[in-house]
């Protein structure tokens, strides 16, 4: 069970961001080749979203995997639903279903 500080913690962090990405290191430099995949479909869409460094929360890193029932990152939050994982995230693009999510929602 999610410790109830930490749920909090995220949920904050869900309500200040319409798309969020949690994923390892910074939206300028992604520490793995999935965040960055990410942030570069993401950008392609030219919508606002902030970015969540796990590396330098170990609490949420952890927390958020109970929290959202996905054990990998990035996590990415659109209007405080799970979308998955890169995976997704290109799945979605390729199929030309991502701009109904980002933009129509």
């Amino acid at each position: 069970m999610i410790n109830e500080q930490i749920r909090m913690k995220i949920e904050n962090l869900l309500n200040n961001s319409k798309i969020i990405v949690f994923m390892k290191w910074e939206r300028q430099m992604p520490m793995c080749g999935f965040s960055a995949n990410v942030v570069w479909i993401l950008e392609e869409y030219w919508v606002d979203f902030d970015t969540y460094n796990i590396l330098s929360d170990m609490e949420i890193r952890e927390w958020l995997k109970d929290y959202s029932s996905w054990p990998t990152y990035p996590q990415v939050y659109v209007d405080w639903e799970i979308i998955w994982w890169s995976d997704i995230i290109t799945e979605l693009h390729e199929e030309w279903e991502l701009w109904k999510i980002l933009w129509i929602k």
